[in-house]
């Protein structure tokens, strides 16, 4: 169903395909005697300071890979053989032809197959690892590469022309990977090539200066046009259309950075990775525009907000979708790639202390600003806070040294939600560089797979499903209706103990969830549902070997040990809920204790989870006199809580 906003938005996109149709009638030809040069820093530093480093090895040996075809893309690997059919899904082995991009139902699965899988490809993010490899090594067979790929796409995807044209964002990506091409390896090309190359993305402008997603994504697919349309202004200042498309570029990346981000720094799709995404690219438009002081001091909320989430561990907790994809060097783990991000930001802002180290450097930092000094300063220092609620995401962040908790007790993303899932009050938990309690992230987006919904759904996080039914319903593959009231009710932190109570009401329940960490051992969970004729399940999925060490005792990898006391509860891995999804395309089994309780009008369920493996632990006793509620740990722990009705818990067994 398409919704319009009325007359402003039929008139602009009657504008979009009317200039559409000009550039499929004309397209555009770079003027003669015009030598447009990518405004990034000279590559020649970065590439002497990454000699002999175990980032160059990385990047050598993804680049031998490349040279194969074997693409390592999302979390697959694709073998395209010998000559690359760029408007393929090799997964699925569907491909789409050359019509005017508009015609193409990109949408639809069963006819072209995943579009996420070809665009990624298409992106040409693999062709920059060859143009960096070419500089540590000299060797000419990348620099082949790199031409007859270029050739290749450009003689198979005509302007306009077929699917790998359907998405601004996409474009956008590519016309920055070409840019990247050009200041990397341009002079070696020879002039002809390297000419076919600046053409191209001259007309990957004037398509992105008409196809902006200012109605269809207002989001980071607004926001990476935006940032790519003002670095192609810069590139190609002096000709046709440059001035044009850096002030238009400018001017929506600074209401973007307004409009898509939090006065307390997170962004506001509610995703923990999309954060990543879009830190990065405010992060590189700052590297190239003149940013505002208030548009810095955003950028360092986002870092401080990205840093609380990783916390010690430096790994991404996968809070809401995971698209699989990045901004700038898609490459190794996914859950790693803030420490680079982290690191970009500290050079950019002078903040060497804490929020980045010194190794994260070399992915995005040396290449943004070169491996030298950084290039601004924000004032004063600030001293690093392990336990922190942040108001606008409804993220509470609970610490103590090496130990970290993440709970999701704030509202659905903007629009329908697209990006969040009916996690609502879910706990992500780490202890000593160990995954304890796991989000399993988001394995698809195709709508056609049922994987898509079970992977975003409510049985897929670690909090509470009542009657069967997730804490939304589905709208589509990017949708919710009928989002849950989710809100904060106390928190509480000090250097002994925190305490969040928080609740989530929808269809016809209250989920109420109070949670209670005793620093550094202990984190107590106690839910309270109401509601008619309750079938309340508990979940929770983690991460590593688990075994049953007494009855409701769980032993996690020899790190930590989850207690609950639902009614018999199940150890599972895969089945219908037991997966995690490292990266997009990607799914695995994973272990999985589900506790169930029924109830007229009441159930209660309590849980703890110790940051100690302890085989000899006993179990967990819940009891409720008058107001109050107490959990008992039993065994060599021998630890107690007492959970008044409102109000900060209270330890009363030592």
């Amino acid at each position: 169903m398409v919704r319009w906003h009325g007359p402003s938005e039929i008139a602009f996109r009657l504008r979009q395909e009317t200039r559409n149709l000009a550039l499929l009638a004309r397209p555009p030809k770079l003027p003669e005697g015009a030598n447009p040069r990518a405004p990034f820093p000279d590559p020649a530093a970065a590439v002497e300071a990454l000699r002999s480093t175990a980032t160059a090895d990385k990047i050598v040996a993804w680049a031998d890979q490349i040279a194969l075809h074997r693409f390592p893309l999302l979390g697959l690997e694709i073998d395209t053989g010998r000559e690359i059919h760029w408007r393929r899904d090799y997964i699925n082995d569907k491909e789409t032809g050359t019509d005017y991009f508009r015609k193409i139902p990109y949408l639809d699965a069963s006819l072209t197959g995943d579009h996420k899988i070809i665009w990624e490809l298409n992106r040409h993010q693999h062709l920059v690892l060859l143009a960096q490899a070419y500089r540590l090594t000299e060797r000419r067979e990348y620099l082949d590469e790199i031409g007859n790929q270029l050739d290749s796409w450009l003689q198979t995807n005509p302007l306009q022309c077929g699917i790998n044209w359907a998405s601004a964002l996409e474009v956008a990506f590519r016309a920055l990977s070409w840019m990247w091409v050009d200041h990397l390896v341009g002079e070696f090309l020879g002039d002809a090539q390297r000419r076919r190359l600046l053409e191209g993305l001259y007309r990957h402008a004037f398509h992105l200066e008409a196809n902006l997603s200012v109605y269809f994504s207002p989001n980071t697919h607004l926001l990476g046009e935006a940032v790519a349309l003002h670095a192609l202004g810069v590139m190609f200042r002096g000709t046709a259309g440059a001035e044009r498309w850096e002030a238009l570029g400018a001017r929506i990346v600074g209401e973007e950075m307004e409009r898509q981000v939090h006065a307390d720094g997170s962004h506001f799709e509610e995703s923990s990775y999309y954060h990543v995404y879009a830190l990065d690219m405010f992060l590189f438009h700052a590297t190239l525009a003149q940013p505002s002081k208030q548009y810095r001091n955003r950028l360092e909320c986002m870092a401080i907000y990205l840093e609380a989430l990783v916390g010690p561990s430096r790994l991404i907790p996968f809070i809401g979708d995971d698209d699989g994809g990045r901004f700038f060097h898609p490459y190794g783990p996914r859950d790693g790639f803030a420490g680079a991000t982290l690191a970009a930001c500290g050079r950019f802002l002078s903040q060497p202390e804490g929020i980045y180290r010194e190794d994260e450097l070399h992915e995005l930092a040396f290449w943004w600003l070169g491996p030298g000094l950084s290039t601004g300063h924000i004032e004063g220092k600030r001293e690093r806070v392990d336990s922190v609620r942040f108001a606008d995401a409804g993220i509470v962040v609970m610490g103590s040294g090496a130990t970290q908790c993440i709970i999701d007790a704030g509202s659905f993303g903007p629009f329908r939600g697209g990006h969040s899932h009916a996690d609502s009050l879910s706990i992500v938990a780490r202890a000593n560089g160990h995954d304890l309690l796991i989000d399993p992230g988001t394995y698809t987006y195709a709508g056609d797979s049922p994987w898509r919904d079970r992977f975003r759904g409510t049985a897929a996080h670690n909090t509470v499903r009542i009657g069967g039914l997730d804490q939304a319903e589905p709208a589509g593959s990017f949708g919710w209706r009928n989002p849950p009231q989710v809100e904060i009710l106390h928190w509480q932190t000090d250097v002994s103990a925190d305490f969040l109570d928080s609740s989530c009401r929808y269809r016809g329940f209250v989920h109420r969830r109070r949670i209670f960490f005793l620093k550094p051992d202990f984190l107590f969970i106690l839910d309270d549902i109401e509601g008619d004729r309750i079938e309340a399940e508990q979940f929770w999925h983690l991460r590593g070997e688990v075994e049953e060490c007494a009855s409701g005792c769980f032993r996690i990898g020899g790190a930590g040990t989850l207690i609950v006391n639902g009614d018999a509860p199940e150890l599972t891995q895969g089945a219908e809920f037991g997966w995690r999804s490292p990266a997009y395309g990607w799914k695995e089994p994973a272990p999985l204790i589900i506790s169930r309780r029924r109830g007229e009008a009441a159930v209660q369920f309590g849980a703890v989870l110790a940051f100690s493996a302890n085989p000899a632990a006993g179990g967990l006793v819940v009891t409720i006199a008058g107001r109050e509620t107490e959990m008992i740990l039993t065994g060599p722990w021998n630890s107690a809580v007492r959970f008044p009705n409102a109000g900060m818990p209270v330890p009363v067994l030592s």
